[in-house]
């Protein structure tokens, strides 16, 4: 048996740096990782996916180049090199992931975790080799894996994940998507844009069903002129192999209808990885779907072992697990007794535009009673949206009535990402909107449109 001062379970963007930074305060600190440091951040998620969808943004451009007065003669998208563009970047990352870990003097184990006691470890390598680690205090930073959902004859199809999609070499004819959220629709106009003739099946009646109405209505239609086909409120009932093609029976009310494609993708949101740690050996206690609980200081039912990133449900962004490891190491080695009940939760959707979030929105201000006016500017009514000819979007900001201080946003637009970060420093800084009504911005900036958006509260 080993023992640590420290492991952690998981190499994800919390497990990584707390990992690191234990080991720098002189802790004996050991980290576990079942497939591929980095974690889903710079192995399945943002990283590859971003990588692809600039990619994709510049075939778009080409495509519709004339648009601008450019004339391109023909257009061929290579989607080997693409991926060995993608592939490429991951292994840059990954591999500064590793070499941090060991000039920090992080002992790193491959293989897979599972508690055989509240404070003790089995780890069993990818050869069989077996190891026993034993720390006072542990964190759980595992993750998710894609959920698939129990549909008839999903199982004898060759389905596709947000994962396993990325390698594909070929680009598909034609693409069913299951599941209407930030992934589905990502990977929807990205492989619209590299040639399939995508279909997103949703079974809520919007797509980004946590977003607004008038969001999801204005992501719909920018999807839509893109020829990309989406079914909301639909049932996907059965999934069948014909020949070479996929079939899936689709129910939209009392409507009855047969999609086919050659390629299905499954975008049906997340599951915990929490199985393989075999917690039953513990005192840690998770929800009905394996989500680790976790108080506001993201300690477990079980002392001295703690869950960072998405394997504890809530918010699941890289941000937040990043800001997850912040609290637990700033609580131990800093006393700063922080709580995850405080924290501002920012998160884009990297369509393009993109769709930038912070606050509450219409729907959660309503609920609870909050008194706000919302300032709402069109992008075609932003001047360096029109003079770059992306004009797509809207932006939106809640405003307190009494206060003038901004409670929310969501911009979708060109670079949405970046102005809406900049109305969380507002709101972090409690900048009026007053204030940002009349603040100097460079012209003609993205964020000199703010001056515009709350001015529309004076009409």
């Amino acid at each position: 048996m080993q023992k640590f001062d420290a492991i952690v379970i998981g190499s994800g963007q919390g497990g990584n740096p707390l990992a690191k930074k234990m080991a720098e305060k002189g802790w004996k600190t050991a980290l576990v990782e079942q497939r591929y440091l980095g974690g889903t951040c710079i192995n399945d998620g943002c990283t590859p996916t971003k990588a692809m969808i600039a990619c994709a943004k510049v075939a778009h451009t080409v495509f519709h180049s004339k648009l601008w007065g450019v004339h391109s003669h023909g257009l061929m998208v290579d989607l080997p090199f693409i991926v060995a563009r993608k592939n490429n970047i991951v292994e840059q990352f990954r591999e500064g992931t590793a070499k941090g870990l060991h000039a920090d003097g992080v002992s790193v184990f491959m293989g897979t975790a599972a508690f055989t006691g509240n404070k003790t470890i089995k780890v069993t390598g990818h050869k069989g080799e077996e190891n026993i680690l034993t720390a006072d205090h542990i964190f759980i930073n595992t993750g998710t894996t894609p959920h698939i959902p129990p549909i008839e004859g999903l199982a004898d199809v060759p389905w596709l994940t947000s994962t396993t999609i990325l390698d594909e070499i070929v680009i598909p004819k034609s693409l069913i998507i299951l599941g209407g959220s930030y992934i589905a629709l990502e990977m929807g106009q990205l492989y619209k844009r590299l040639g399939s003739a995508v279909t997103i099946v949703e079974t809520s009646t919007q797509l980004v069903s946590k977003e607004d109405p008038d969001v999801a209505a204005v992501i719909r239609k920018m999807l839509e002129s893109e020829d990309l086909l989406i079914y909301t409120g639909t049932q996907a009932e059965r999934v069948t192999k014909n020949g070479k093609n996929i079939q899936v029976d689709i129910v939209t009310g009392t409507s009855r209808e047969t999609l086919t494609a050659t390629h299905i993708l499954v975008a049906t949101g997340r599951s915990p990885q929490t199985a393989a740690l075999q917690l039953q050996h513990t005192n840690i206690l998770t929800d009905e779907k394996g989500y680790i609980q976790t108080n506001e200081r993201l300690e477990t039912t079980e002392p001295g072992v703690y869950a960072i990133g998405d394997v504890k449900g809530g918010p699941a962004f890289t941000h937040i697990s990043y800001n997850d490891h912040l609290i637990i190491y700033k609580n131990l080695f800093e006393n700063a007794n922080l709580s995850v009940k405080t924290r501002q939760v920012p998160y884009c959707m990297f369509t393009d535009p993109q769709l930038g979030r912070i606050g509450i929105t219409e729907k959660e201000a309503a609920k609870e009673g909050i008194p706000v006016k919302v300032a709402c500017l069109s992008m075609d009514k932003v001047a360096r949206a029109i003079e770059t000819g992306q004009t797509r979007g809207f932006m939106k900001a809640l405003v307190h009535e009494h206060t003038d201080q901004v409670l929310g946003a969501a911009v979708i637009g060109p670079e949405g990402g970046e102005i809406m970060s900049l109305l969380q420093m507002a709101m972090l800084g409690g900048i009026t909107a007053k204030q940002l009504r009349e603040m100097v911005f460079a012209h003609p900036l993205y964020a000199e449109s703010l001056n515009n958006l709350f001015m529309t509260l004076e009409k």
